[in-house]
Protein backbone atom coordinates (compact mmCIF):
# COMPACT_ATOMS: atom_id res chain seq x y z
CA UNK A 1 0.00 0.00 0.00
CA UNK A 2 1.45 3.20 -0.99
CA UNK A 3 1.45 6.11 1.19
CA UNK A 4 0.91 9.56 0.88
CA UNK A 5 3.07 12.03 1.44
CA UNK A 6 2.01 15.43 1.90
CA UNK A 7 5.08 18.02 2.80
CA UNK A 8 3.53 20.82 4.73
CA UNK A 9 6.74 22.80 5.10
CA UNK A 10 6.69 23.50 1.64
CA UNK A 11 3.40 24.77 1.77
CA UNK A 12 2.27 28.52 1.91
CA UNK A 13 0.19 29.53 4.37
CA UNK A 14 -3.37 29.82 2.61
CA UNK A 15 -3.03 27.01 1.00
CA UNK A 16 -2.35 25.18 4.71
CA UNK A 17 -5.36 26.67 5.46
CA UNK A 18 -7.43 25.12 2.78
CA UNK A 19 -5.96 21.71 3.41
CA UNK A 20 -7.09 22.32 7.36
CA UNK A 21 -10.52 22.97 6.60
CA UNK A 22 -10.88 20.39 4.20
CA UNK A 23 -9.60 18.08 6.61
CA UNK A 24 -11.94 19.52 9.55
CA UNK A 25 -14.99 19.00 7.30
CA UNK A 26 -14.04 15.27 6.25
CA UNK A 27 -13.43 14.64 10.28
CA UNK A 28 -17.13 15.60 10.94
CA UNK A 29 -18.54 13.72 7.75
CA UNK A 30 -16.63 10.40 9.60
CA UNK A 31 -18.17 11.48 12.70
CA UNK A 32 -22.08 12.19 11.11
CA UNK A 33 -21.45 8.30 9.24
CA UNK A 34 -20.48 6.68 12.50
CA UNK A 35 -23.74 7.07 14.01
CA UNK A 36 -25.51 5.67 11.57
CA UNK A 37 -23.55 2.65 10.84
CA UNK A 38 -19.93 0.93 11.22
CA UNK A 39 -16.82 2.48 8.82
CA UNK A 40 -14.97 -0.33 7.06
CA UNK A 41 -11.77 2.12 7.65
CA UNK A 42 -11.79 2.42 11.46
CA UNK A 43 -8.20 4.39 11.59
CA UNK A 44 -9.64 7.25 9.35
CA UNK A 45 -10.90 9.34 11.62
CA UNK A 46 -7.03 9.20 13.71
CA UNK A 47 -5.43 9.39 10.41
CA UNK A 48 -7.32 12.21 9.97
CA UNK A 49 -6.91 13.86 13.76
CA UNK A 50 -2.90 13.52 12.86
CA UNK A 51 -3.24 15.57 9.66
CA UNK A 52 -4.89 18.25 11.13
CA UNK A 53 -2.50 18.12 14.10
CA UNK A 54 0.51 17.94 11.97
CA UNK A 55 -0.99 21.14 9.67
CA UNK A 56 -1.41 22.95 12.96
CA UNK A 57 2.11 22.83 13.76
CA UNK A 58 3.26 23.72 10.86
CA UNK A 59 0.69 26.82 10.77
CA UNK A 60 2.02 27.65 14.34
CA UNK A 61 5.69 27.32 13.34
CA UNK A 62 5.02 30.20 9.96
CA UNK A 63 3.56 32.02 12.45
CA UNK A 64 6.71 32.55 14.68
CA UNK A 65 8.74 33.00 12.51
Amino acid sequence: MAKKINNFKEMKEVELKKELALFKENLRVIHFKAEGSRSKNVKEAATLRKQIARIMTELNNKVIK
